[in-house]
């Protein structure tokens, strides 16, 4: 068994932990009516993107998301909130470097003995949802568990959920599926995003992803017998139907969206499996990216 077949099947135990760290660092997370920032790389600005609208549609405060390297330094915020699962990702320090003493910074990261641990103001260590593998799954749910607990949007069917989706078999006729497209609504447009780049990752798929309703307004003319649109939560009156037209397989669930995304989890190891590519390394990646900033100067 691969490195990420263990920790995909462990996310229940994580997010169950997570709710607990939650509570015990309520301080360190952002307080309603605070205007934040919420940053990463990769899956972790995909799962910033999730967050960020979870909680302005919460009504707790304004939150946008960036990539680091986007980071807008001329907009002020009561506080940045970064993700790095290997707390060494050179744009995401880069970032904290910068904000130190001017705005308030508190990262989510699974690994204390790294230089993120000095770099913000407040830290979160969720350093039994750390993976060996380069491809992120658990941390990533891990942290978007622990940030929908402190907005009081985390239930234990959610738990339940993503054991059921780790249970279930896959939906027939996926894995010889020559396109994917991954849609999602308000935050679970963060979550498409992350379907999309770990299909992309760990088996080699082509995978785009949209708003729902943007699919119809040009990337729907890709559809056909053989591709498969995705929908994380409730799909907008008709796509459903849109989609089945073309021939395309339309794929969705009453799963919690964050438990379906452990199911795309569980299709891009089995797609990888089935093309002899190896999960755990994926070709040109590694598990942080951390720049030569003098040569590249």
């Amino acid at each position: 068994m691969s490195h990420v077949e263990t920790e995909t099947a462990g996310q229940p135990e994580c997010w169950r932990r997570a709710e607990e760290v939650a509570a015990d660092r309520k301080a360190a997370l952002p307080a309603t009516g605070e205007r934040i920032a919420v940053v990463g790389c990769g899956t972790s600005f995909y799962m910033a993107q999730a967050y960020a609208s979870l909680r302005e549609a919460s009504g707790q405060g304004e939150s946008d998301a960036y990539a680091a390297s986007e980071f807008p330094f001329g907009r002020s915020y009561d506080r940045v909130v970064t993700l790095t699962r290997s707390g060494t990702t050179t744009e995401v320090l880069g970032l904290l470097t910068r904000l130190q003493g001017t705005t308030r910074t508190v990262a989510v990261t699974a690994d204390p003995r790294t230089p993120v641990m000095a770099a913000a103001d407040e830290v979160v260590v969720l350093d039994f949802a750390d993976e060996r593998s380069v491809v992120q799954t658990r941390f990533a749910t891990t942290a978007l568990t622990l940030f929908r607990a402190h907005l009081g949007l985390h239930t234990d069917e959610v738990v339940r959920d993503a054991e059921t989706a780790l249970a279930e078999t896959l939906p027939e006729g996926l894995l010889e599926c020559t396109q994917f497209s991954f849609l999602g609504s308000g935050w679970t447009v963060g979550l498409a995003n992350e379907a999309a780049l770990k299909m992309k990752e760990a088996s080699l798929s082509w995978t785009e992803s949209y708003p729902a309703m943007e699919y119809r307004h040009g990337p729907i003319s890709i559809a056909t017998a053989g591709t498969a649109t995705w929908m994380f939560g409730a799909a907008p009156e008709g796509l459903r139907e849109q989609v089945r037209a073309t021939g395309a397989r339309w794929v969705e669930s009453g799963l919690d969206p964050l438990a379906d995304l452990v199911r795309v989890q569980r299709l891009a190891i089995a797609r990888a499996a089935a093309r002899g590519l190896d999960p755990d390394r994926p070709r040109h990646l590694t598990r942080s990216v951390v720049l030569d900033t003098a040569a590249g100067s």
